[in-house]
């Protein structure tokens, strides 16, 4: 039973609310709700003029109603007299379908019909940059081999401790943080939960590191590729399915090839059968693509793939199976929708299983190294328009996602890639001024 937010409030000292929904660039959009207003908002939904966010709205829409789900609601913990609450939106008491987290909960609803209720597990990374944001906050994070810095991460240790203590206090079970590849870059890893709690969580994450980092004088970036020759910043999602009451691990079964089910096989074949398309929503910016069709960075690999291939625990491929009953997709960034990230990996997994898909060979060599020797496998896109592209074409992924969403997602998007193709760069002056 959804929470009473006015009680709860009372009874947790909170005098306001951030009633909260996320656009399809992935942007949060909020409302400051005192709570002696929030019952009405409860039933109405807080007013936005949707437009004014990366929606395909026009001005002449009608106000967007922002409907708090209270089942979301998060005692900020570094300012508790505020809470966030993810919000459905709607709009004339319909539910806006290229919403973000409207399109999730539908796929959600669709994977129930197949008795699957999906859980996944992220592996968010970020830069901490100075406040301008141009260079890393650390001077001294220069090591050749900057992973798992054990000095680096203490340097940065009031950030990461407070924002680990913090999940702590929320009941996420985080388990463990990490300087990462790149010198900046760090890793922090909660327990794992069914989808939707997923990508709450995911957003709420990325507005409490952005807000703790600003607190402390620095900026935390989610941008996947902010530095030339660093490793780029992925968020890895773990997957695996359960029956619908969560007790029973659907993918697990260790008679079969690395103790992935049929079921699970067909499921990961949904992935590796859209992939290409899929990218258009896990890999969404100009950016991304530096990351994940990267040279080899400073620190000797990219951990990026480039290539429609599976594994056993080998980190040079899309998709590896670390361990039974699970597979980790490494393809997503640190720009990608909490909410489109889960849904579309929902939407090519529900369509896998329907379609009893195969996944296709495994390979089990080093991809960096000897991945000319694979014959077949498809490359991932090369830039956003590939990619695109790719999605355009996957009518199956985009009838699965909602026509409505992917419309006014290819229509955005098309329009950002204009934006960046008719932008004169600095390059263009250095390489062509003198044709």
């Amino acid at each position: 039973m959804a929470k009473d937010l006015a009680k709860w409030a009372k009874e947790k000292g909170v005098k306001y609310f951030m009633i909260s929904y996320t656009d399809l660039f992935g942007a949060q959009r909020a409302k400051l709700v005192p709570t002696q207003a929030i019952n009405d908002m409860a039933v109405e939904g807080a007013g936005f003029a949707g437009f004014a966010t990366w929606l395909d709205l026009t001005p002449a829409h009608p106000d967007l109603m922002a409907v708090p789900d209270a089942d979301s609601v998060i005692q900020l913990p570094w300012k508790k007299e505020v809470a966030w609450v993810a919000a459905r939106a709607t709009m004339e008491d319909k539910l806006v379908d290229q919403a973000p987290r409207n399109v999730l909960e539908k796929l959600i609803a669709e994977a129930a019909k197949d008795g699957l209720r999906v859980k996944t597990g992220v592996e968010p990374e970020f830069f901490i940059l100075n406040a301008e944001g141009l260079a890393v906050s650390d001077a001294y994070d220069t090591a050749e081999k900057p992973c798992y810095d054990q000095q680096a991460i203490m340097r940065r240790y009031d950030v990461i401790s407070e924002v680990s203590d913090y999940m702590l206090e929320m009941g996420w079970e985080p388990y463990q943080s990490d300087h990462e590849d790149a010198t900046g870059q760090f890793e922090m890893n909660w327990k794992y939960d069914d989808v939707l709690k997923t990508a709450d969580k995911l957003s709420f994450f990325k507005f409490m590191m952005k807000s703790v980092a600003e607190k402390h004088g620095f900026r935390a970036s989610f941008m996947p590729k902010p530095f030339k020759g660093l490793t780029g910043s992925g968020c890895h999602a773990h997957i695996s399915v359960w029956s619908l009451d969560g007790k029973t691990n659907a993918f697990a079964d260790p008679k079969k090839e690395l103790g992935l089910s049929d079921q699970g096989r067909h499921f990961l074949g949904g992935i590796m059968k859209h992939a290409s398309a899929l990218a258009a929503i896990t890999n969404p910016t100009v950016n991304s693509y530096k990351r994940i069709n990267a040279p080899r960075t400073s620190s000797g690999a990219t951990w990026a793939p480039n290539t429609v291939t599976w594994t056993g625990n080998n980190r040079t491929h899309m998709v590896r199976v670390p361990g039974p009953g699970r597979f980790e997709l490494r393809l997503p960034d640190g720009a990608a929708n909490p909410y489109l990230m889960q849904a579309v990996i929902l939407a090519a997994g529900i369509d896998g299983v329907r379609t009893k898909a195969d996944p296709g060979r495994r390979y089990d060599i080093d991809m960096y190294q000897d991945g000319h020797k694979v014959k077949g496998a498809p490359k991932l896109p090369l830039n956003l328009l590939d990619a695109l592209r790719e999605y355009d074409r996957d009518k199956t992924l985009k009838a699965m996602m909602g026509e409505e969403f992917s419309q006014a997602y290819m229509k955005l998007k098309h329009k950002e890639w204009n934006s960046f193709v008719s932008h004169f760069s600095r390059w263009e002056h250095e390489n062509t001024l003198d044709v």
